[in-house]
């Protein structure tokens, strides 16, 4: 893709600009949506306040978290071959999911106890549960880059093991408290594909996937979190006519990531690692899941989605195009197909600012058809 699809002085973002847009389209996503479904924006059971509530906490608790991951020197490894410009990033704090997730899950899990009830309580709880697993395991992950100073963490052997362990888990507790009807896959226009015990499988490796996914999407200034924050806020938004309370969930969730933008906005000034990017993947999932949302889940994932296809991609091009020598060509200059678009000249901000566009379209797709 060629750099002068963007080469005009008059597109080029800065970081808060792209924050300061995203905040006024979400929370003019949320205001509308509220409206619509007949609740005042700053009451109870709404999408808006939760999501500006968690996006300030997140945002203030920013200004003492970062200096405190700064001072224990939880700096990120930058790759050698990846683009320039990243180089400069080396020793920037990561890790930072261990601040703003545990503030989504919190303010969710209070917040819907006190709008729905207990009973509405349960399903964020597991879904909370999901988040912070798969957050411990990216938390892990993280440790491990910091104590050995490299770029390499657990082994993805073990990452995988453990991915897959948290998704049979939260399987088992879907078999046990869900209807038998789960197991047959909604999708739009009254259409549905029953599945069977075929779907447990499916479920485990859906978890698996879309936390590397997005585990993979966190490679540019704000580029997870912003597409993360749409992804759940849309998500929300589709579950709301049947779980209130994982609404609310979404909506907790998606201000956590928004505010952690006021610290990871170009220049970033904070990582969210993998403890913050494989959280969001266990989250949108476990919704997904458990509200029988997984069409919604996959048109929202569309970014994450090509962030990994780019990678299978470019790693089946160059095994199959390998010669005697033992090097094979690359279908991309680098991936995931965000670095390919850097190294074509587009800057860290353009391709935050098309992927905030595409996601955020892709979103109200999911709303036209739901």
């Amino acid at each position: 893709m060629d750099a002068k699809i963007f080469s005009g002085r008059s597109f080029n973002p800065s970081g808060t600009s792209l924050l300061a847009l995203l905040a006024v389209g979400l929370s003019l996503g949320t205001i509308l949506f509220d409206l619509q479904a007949g609740v005042f924006p700053a009451v109870g059971i709404s999408m808006t306040l939760p999501l500006w509530f968690c996006a300030l906490v997140t945002a203030l608790l920013g200004y003492r978290a970062v200096p405190f991951l700064q001072a224990l020197k939880a700096g990120q490894f930058i790759r050698e071959d990846g683009p320039q410009a990243h180089l400069q990033k080396a020793g920037t704090p990561t890790m930072g999911g261990v601040f703003f997730v545990p503030v989504g899950v919190v303010a969710a899990l209070v917040w819907s106890g006190l709008a729905v009830g207990i009973q509405g309580l349960f399903p964020v709880l597991a879904v909370s549960i999901v988040t912070l697993a798969y957050g411990a395991i990216g938390w892990v992950d993280d440790w491990q880059v910091i104590r050995r100073r490299s770029n390499k963490g657990i082994s993805p052997r073990m990452k995988l093991i453990l991915q897959i362990g948290v998704g049979v888990l939260f399987s088992m507790w879907l078999v046990w408290n869900q209807p038998a009807t789960i197991t047959t896959i909604a999708l739009p226009f009254g259409l549905a594909i029953p599945l069977g015990l075929l779907f447990w499988p499916l479920a485990v490796f859906v978890l698996v996937a879309e936390s590397n996914a997005t585990n993979l999407t966190d490679g540019v200034d704000g580029l997870a979190a912003g597409t993360g924050a749409i992804a759940l806020l849309g998500l929300g938004a589709i579950v709301a006519p049947v779980s209130p309370s994982l609404m609310i969930f979404c909506a907790c969730m998606s201000g956590s990531y928004l505010g952690f933008l006021v610290h990871n906005r170009n220049k970033a000034r904070v990582f969210m690692g993998d403890t913050g990017s494989m959280a969001l993947g266990g989250a949108l999932t476990a919704v997904g899941l458990l509200t029988n949302n997984l069409w919604a889940l996959f048109i929202l994932s569309g970014i994450f989605f090509v962030e990994s296809l780019s990678v299978m991609a470019q790693v089946g091009y160059y095994k199959a195009t390998k010669g005697p020598d033992g090097i094979g060509k690359r279908l991309f200059k680098m991936a995931p197909i965000h670095h390919h678009l850097e190294l074509s000249g587009w800057s860290e901000t353009q391709v935050v600012a098309a992927f905030y566009l595409i996601n955020g379209i892709l979103a109200l797709l999911c709303l036209v058809l739901r």
